[in-house]
């Protein structure tokens, strides 16, 4: 039986050859300094996720999850962000990272390995990166009925936002946080970087319907944006955090994108893609695209933009010396951040693994033991 559907929606205020259209439900002024900083944050997150690919190529780092061409759908829907939100990421949003002031030290570190987690989610409104795939959904779904139960709603309330990509819509953790928002009216975005494969699985293996339709089966809307315009992604979520925040509960946002490097630096998208679909999405790349309407409009000069290369060069080199300047933790670290308070159990444990590495003092120095 064969199922046909409509052409769906995409929301798109910029198109790739960097000319600003309007949409009537998603109004968007922005000045000619927000946009130039909206490129820099593009420029500098890539020039970061860049390096950190290179450091681990040479060592340096365990593993890396590349955000190469969704660099517009994390900045977009990270200004959108107020103070106030909290953010439940996925291993790859280090562009939601950068919006919300967490260190590229932190992120280096946990895919370093010596770090757990590396910044206090409170500090940033950005709660700890999620490996087990789907499982922040949960996380968020649950805050946000926090938020609801405190009464911390409102034009100046607080909404919460999660991020995941297509593949984590075909885990239970997924659906259940939808079904959860749903029926409790969460204030919570849930925002899907549709980057075509969940690692070599591609859309049409995961889906019937697109993404962004699922959303009216829970009884919530959903909406497709063109992920990489970095102007629509943030008309889009500004307007999805505002509603959440008024009491007109959950909204899925399917960023409809595209993953130019690899899942992760472990990962051989060669073995499953075709070198034509890369190039028919580096024409809509979402820095190319707002460098160009900057150029076309007058708002930025040559001068600014030799200006972002110029910080992004330094920033390049602070990252791989930052990198290599990560201190090792101790071995007993591993028991500091279990719980908030002592606990007699781990305080045991701790005891035990001490003696444990104890045991290998002066191993070596006389022979061996």
């Amino acid at each position: 039986m064969s199922v046909t559907h409509e052409e769906p929606e995409l929301i798109q205020l910029l198109t790739p050859e960097g000319e600003l259209v309007e949409h009537p439900d998603y109004p968007l002024d922005l000045s000619a300094e927000e946009l130039r900083g909206m490129y820099r944050d593009l420029v500098l997150v890539r020039r970061i996720d860049t390096e950190a690919v290179a450091l681990q190529r040479v060592g340096e780092l365990g593993l890396w999850a590349s955000l190469l061409g969704q660099e517009a759908a994390q900045i977009g829907s990270g200004r959108a962000l107020r103070p106030q939100d909290m953010a439940f990421p996925s291993y790859r949003d280090h562009g939601v990272a950068w919006c919300r002031g967490v260190d590229h030290k932190a992120l280096l570190g946990l895919y370093r390995g010596v770090t757990n987690g590396g910044w206090d989610p409170a500090d940033h409104g950005f709660h700890l990166y999620t490996i087990v795939i789907g499982s922040q959904a949960l996380h968020a779904a649950g805050y946000a009925m926090g938020v609801q139960r405190d009464g911390a709603l409102g034009d100046d309330g607080t909404a919460v936002i999660t991020y995941f990509g297509d593949g984590a819509t075909s885990q239970g953790d997924t659906n259940e946080a939808f079904n959860f928002a749903a029926v409790n009216n969460a204030p919570v975005v849930f925002f899907c970087q549709n980057n075509q494969w969940a690692i070599s699985e591609p859309m049409e293996r995961q889906s019937r319907v697109p993404i962004y339709q699922r959303a009216a089966g829970f009884g919530f809307p959903g909406i497709r944006v063109d992920g990489n315009d970095v102007l629509a992604c943030l008309a889009v979520t500004r307007a999805a955090l505002q509603n959440a925040r008024e009491g007109q509960g959950p909204t899925l946002i399917e960023a409809f994108t595209y993953r130019m490097g690899a899942h992760t630096t472990n990962d051989d998208p060669t073995r499953y893609r075709v070198s034509a679909e890369l190039e028919e999405w580096r024409r809509k790349d979402p820095i190319a695209r707002l460098h160009s309407h900057l150029s076309r409009t007058g708002r930025a000069d040559d001068a600014f933009f030799a200006a972002v290369e110029a910080e992004a060069e330094e920033l390049g080199e602070r990252v791989r010396a930052d990198c290599r300047a990560l201190p090792d933790p101790e071995p007993l670290d591993l028991f500091d951040n279990v719980y908030a308070d002592p606990h007699v159990r781990l305080e045991e444990q701790r005891a035990g693994y001490a003696d444990y590495l104890a045991s290998f003092d002066g191993v070596g120095a006389e022979g061996g033991r």
